[in-house]
């Protein structure tokens, strides 16, 4: 995303927020959990109308115009909140027609993982998001049927809803049920994605750790404090156990990877024998 989108996300994300910042104490978490819905709801209309999608992200056209055609599209259809949203975002100068929606995409994310951290569930969320995107991954026909291009997005997201139903929080369900019809990569790092975006709402770093045994919880917690100071801001930490690293840890932070296994060792004394 080049400048001229960044300051338009910016702009936008500032008019969210004071929109949902003046909803009243008792109805501050349904006023987000809404407007994430609706800016879903939105994006789903601009993904399958190319020519309304390039009309709002039309700098060669009056910023007041577009945001009349907002008005005129989405008034009555979404809530105040979502509808200040989708205008903010059409007065905006954006570098290409796919950073808008990519954008109000993000910002229902943001909204929903708002109303879960009102509800203090956002650790949760995180959570669940990761697990999610542990079993997609060692689960080939799952993945499989998750980014399958030839099936319809409805089924997919009904298919993924049954999975959870019941599993996980009402948020988690929608962002993934969300991110599935609109998949940019392989669904497991989509979820592991939106699992690092829930942290990023705590200002917390995610950690994935594979580990070849369960870390004790006094080990998780030790780990998490020596990354903390070692990234100095709060780290969590996600563990999947992969017995075939033999023993020991493989630690990935954001592009950083710490190979401390058998089987990471093993394989750089291979290659100097080479």
């Amino acid at each position: 995303m080049y400048a001229a989108s960044r300051e338009a996300l910016a702009q936008t994300r500032s008019v969210l927020s004071s929109a949902l910042d003046s909803a009243s104490a008792g109805a501050a978490t349904a006023a987000a959990a809404q407007a994430g819905s609706e800016l879903f709801s939105v994006v789903e209309v601009l993904d399958g109308q190319r020519a309304l999608r390039s009309a709002l992200a039309d700098a060669s056209t009056p910023a007041a115009g577009r945001q009349a055609l907002v008005e005129q599209l989405f008034s009555g259809k979404v809530g105040a909140e979502a509808l200040a949203t989708v205008k903010a975002a059409a007065g905006q100068d954006w570098s290409a027609t796919r950073d808008l929606v990519n954008s109000l995409e993000l910002l229902g994310r943001e909204a929903l993982l708002r109303a879960a951290a009102d509800q203090g569930q956002l650790n949760t969320v995180e959570d669940e998001l990761f697990r999610l995107g542990r079993i997609v991954a060692g689960d080939p026909s799952l993945e499989q049927a998750l980014s399958d291009l030839s099936v319809p997005t409805a089924r997919k997201r009904e298919f993924l809803s049954r999975l959870l139903y019941g599993k996980v929080t009402a948020v988690t369900e929608a962002i993934a049920g969300q991110a599935v019809g609109r998949l940019k990569s392989a669904p497991a790092d989509a979820f592991d994605q939106l699992s690092n975006l829930a942290a990023a709402q705590r200002d917390t770093t995610v950690a994935h750790v594979r580990s070849a045994s369960a870390l004790s919880a006094e080990q998780s917690d030790r780990l998490a404090s020596t990354l903390t100071r070692t990234y100095g801001k709060p780290v969590t930490v996600h563990v999947e156990i992969d017995p075939e690293l033999l023993s020991g840890l493989v630690v990935r932070v954001g592009d950083e990877v710490i190979d401390g296994s058998a089987a990471g060792r093993l394989a750089v004394l291979r290659k100097n024998l080479k």
